[in-house]
């Protein structure tokens, strides 16, 4: 093969007009985004795992999210309403799923349909998130009012233990300050790490329903592709990855 034909050829594959790993620059450049992501979250969400495991006690999920909606005060439901949570977003992880497999046949009505349950789920999943961060926040007289003030009585804080344990008995009993630090490292580490991963799924709430409006005006029909949903698709099944991981941290372990 002659230098010139060799030229040509490497100007075919290479000169702008087709991606060498067979792959879009936008899906490239979401995945590089969601790669960055995932470090941030994994910072977190060692961060805390190191200070827990450093801590001698540490408040108990069972006790600390055992409400829900409309069942008292003095409900004692552990984890009833997280796992609800938890199913909403993994059903709005499945209307995504079908969305981008009607983009992938060019059925507007169904991406349409898909991509408006896919709305509803995650506004219905920061709705209770709403009401979990309000309730939380109402405990002991306003949670972050107990936290501040030094003159907070320890029995306010002994409410997140697990009663039955010992070690919590001899804490409370010998240095309830670490009790109380170990208690406000847990909702400062839990409200910043839900609160970044809600502003995740309140950004895709708001990219789906920009995509929804310019499905609806035959956008996406006119270009012949849906690739964008599949874009979005990739951002909001790596935020129901991610709310695993929150999950098992927080909620189970």
């Amino acid at each position: 093969m002659s230098h010139a034909t060799t030229t040509t050829a490497q100007e075919n594959l290479w000169g702008g007009g087709r991606s060498p790993y067979n792959v879009s620059y936008g899906k490239i450049m979401i995945w590089f985004f969601l790669l960055s992501d995932a470090l941030t979250f994994g910072a977190f969400l060692i961060s805390y795992g190191t200070t827990r495991f450093f801590s001698s006690v540490w408040p108990d999920a069972n006790t600390v999210f055992k409400s829900f909606p409309f069942a008292g005060e003095h409900a004692n439901l552990p984890l009833l309403f997280v796992s609800l949570m938890t199913f909403i977003l993994i059903m709005s992880s499945v209307t995504m799923v079908l969305a981008v497999h009607a983009g992938h046949y060019n059925d507007k009505k169904s991406v349409t349909k898909w991509l408006l349950w896919t709305i509803v789920g995650g506004i219905a999943f920061l709705g209770c998130q709403a009401w979990e961060w309000t309730h939380l926040a109402s405990e002991c007289g306003g949670l972050w009012g107990c936290f501040t003030d030094v003159n907070t009585p320890v029995a306010e804080f002994q409410r997140f233990f697990d009663p039955t344990s010992s070690v919590v008995k001899n804490v409370f009993a010998t240095d309830p300050l670490v009790a109380m630090q170990s208690t406000h490292n847990f909702f400062n580490y839990f409200f910043t790490i839900t609160g970044f991963h809600g502003g995740h799924v309140t950004s895709g709430v708001i990219f789906n329903i920009l995509i929804l409006v310019r499905t609806v005006n035959g956008t996406y029909e006119q270009r012949g592709h849906y690739e964008m949903v599949e874009k979005i698709g990739l951002y909001w099944h790596f935020v129901d990855l991610v709310w695993v991981f929150v999950f098992t941290c927080f909620y189970l372990l």
